[in-house]
């Protein structure tokens, strides 16, 4: 069963600490209020940098182009955020929720920038574009059962990016 918390727990600090990806989810705010209903929900993997934990109420990461910019689009309009990380390790299954509004800050706009870009991205090629932060509402830990078990190899290089399952 899914237990809710008001910010992060040291557990799941932990586990935000120890992952080499994240899931962010995004949603236009304006397309939901449409009589048709909620408009397309975009969900990105992040990999190569690190999700920080400013606060137990505050997470954010340096943003790489790559995929368009649909968060920063979904964020400008107001849409609701969700950051999803989970465990690929043989043992302690678990998933983490973070729930809430992001916001796109450029470099010079956020104040804790310095912090961020300290870590760039090793293998991505581009310029970081933006930073995104997510104000946490409420996180939410579930068991993770379901999650297959995998093993880190590495950071997906400039050479590894594919074609295949793209059309032209």
């Amino acid at each position: 069963m899914a237990t809710l918390y008001d910010g992060l727990t040291r557990a799941q600090i932990t586990l935000i600490e120890e992952s080499h990806v994240f899931f962010v989810a995004t949603a236009d705010s304006k397309l939901a209020a449409t009589p048709a209903g909620l408009g397309p929900v975009n969900i990105s993997p992040k990999g190569g940098v690190p999700l920080h934990i400013i606060d137990p109420n505050l997470v954010a990461y340096l943003d790489y182009p790559g995929s368009g910019n649909e968060t920063a689009r979904h964020l400008a309009a107001g849409g609701p955020m969700t950051i999803m990380v989970c465990s690929f390790h043989t043992s302690d299954a678990a998933i983490v929720r973070m729930y809430g509004k992001g916001t796109v800050q450029s470099f010079d706009d956020c104040p804790f920038a310095k912090r961020i870009v300290e870590t760039p991205a090793k293998e991505l090629v581009s310029k970081p574009r933006q930073i995104i932060a997510l104000r946490i509402e409420h996180t939410q830990t579930s068991c993770g059962y379901g999650v297959p078990v995998f093993q880190f190899e590495r950071d997906r290089r400039k050479a590894d990016r594919g074609r295949r399952f793209k059309e032209r």
